[in-house]
């Protein structure tokens, strides 16, 4: 297999870095979030409810327009470019942050750049290799995505324990949102026909030129998106069954370590047994960590262990669910396809956010 891996394209591995360097920072960001809203700015659960659900609203209504967009324009390489520049911009603003609704601004903007790249990033990289090699090129995304994840909460820990106040470690995410912008600017784009001049308008209702196939997997793929949640929601259940502020980002590391060694031989194992045998066993083990944390207050090493177990069902899900969608659509709706996807499956998340955070407001 690692004959294989090293033969994917460049564009394969130089997405990757991007997204390990974007990570790095994001997930440094990610898991303090929590923190600073309780302990700097005051607020409690209903604000992070309120923040995290307009957040991935907003980022789940862009992923779809700009997967339309990229198909009407064939271009996805300056959407990529200018998501990056908004995070660029704002991550380090947090640090200035006096009140959560400037805090919500802030994420609005972040997620405004994750909506407006996910879908031509995807799209691109479905491009960019095989149908033979989708899982793993894929797989080796999440796995360098995840490898950030793993270097952000590492980070964040660090600085913490050193003493570094909450505001100067945002105020740092600044340097890899720079090097991310410069990177994606190096991004190659494979020639594609120039859309005609008399194409039509950009219709957000062409979901129904996608094939039946792929909209009965969109079907099965929202269902179980109406039972996910935020992750933030996990934090602070950790930090309510004990988790010290500190070792809250150590545990966050220690998911997306697991999703960083089993994305690439899972996703890689895709393309030989096939996506849906993946997928099931990936939503299978979501199924249990949730009724485990659900029913359970596990502490130390067993509360360390479910995390690690949530990393499974990361690794088995999210490159093969993307694998499966550039499979079953045609490459001209590549882009659509990707953007309904991340709008009406995963993005579909926030309509799970109320009634966590009234249930955690209610307990906390």
């Amino acid at each position: 297999m690692w004959q294989t891996i090293r033969a994917l394209p460049p564009t394969v591995w130089l997405i990757g870095l991007i997204s390990l360097i974007n990570d790095s920072a994001s997930e440094l960001v990610y898991p303090l979030v929590p923190l600073y809203l309780t302990s700097v700015l005051m607020a409690g659960p209903r604000a992070l409810g309120l923040i995290e659900g307009i957040a991935e609203a907003t980022a789940s209504l862009l992923k779809w327009v700009s997967g339309v967009v990229v198909d009407r324009t064939r271009r996805s390489k300056p959407w990529i470019v200018v998501s990056y520049g908004l995070a660029a911009l704002g991550r380090p603003l947090i640090a200035w942050v006096t009140s959560w609704p400037a805090l919500l601004a802030i994420r609005f903007a972040d997620r405004v750049g994750k909506g407006l790249r996910t879908s031509p990033r995807d799209a691109l990289l479905a491009a960019s290799v095989g149908a033979d090699r989708r899982g793993l090129a894929f797989g080796v995304h999440r796995a360098m995505d995840n490898a950030g994840a793993v270097i952000g909460p590492l980070l964040a820990a660090a600085l913490l324990a050193s003493g570094m106040p909450l505001r100067d470690v945002f105020l740092w995410t600044w340097v890899p949102a720079l090097a991310c912008v410069a990177l994606a600017l190096a991004l190659h784009e494979p020639a594609t026909p120039a859309p005609a001049s008399n194409a039509p308008p950009i219709d957000l209702s062409g979901g129904a030129a996608l094939p039946l196939v792929f909209r009965r997997y969109l079907v099965v793929v929202a269902l179980f998106a109406l039972g996910n949640s935020s992750n933030m929601f996990l934090l602070l259940r950790a930090s309510e069954l004990g988790v010290p502020q500190a070792q809250i980002p150590l545990l966050w590391a220690a998911v997306s370590l697991i999703a960083m060694v089993l994305s690439v031989p899972l996703s890689g194992l895709s393309d030989r047994v096939g996506r849906r045998r993946l997928l099931l066993m990936g939503y299978g083990a979501y199924a249990l960590f949730y009724l485990v944390m659900g029913l359970s207050a596990p502490t130390g090493v067993w509360l360390v262990g479910w995390f690690a177990f949530y990393g499974v069902f990361l690794a088995a899900t999210e490159g093969v669910e993307k694998a499966l969608v550039a499979d079953l659509a045609p490459a001209q709706l590549r882009g659509t396809a990707f953007g309904w996807f991340s709008h009406h499956g995963r993005g579909r998340r926030p309509l799970s956010v109320a009634p966590v955070t009234q249930r955690l407001h209610a307990t906390g």
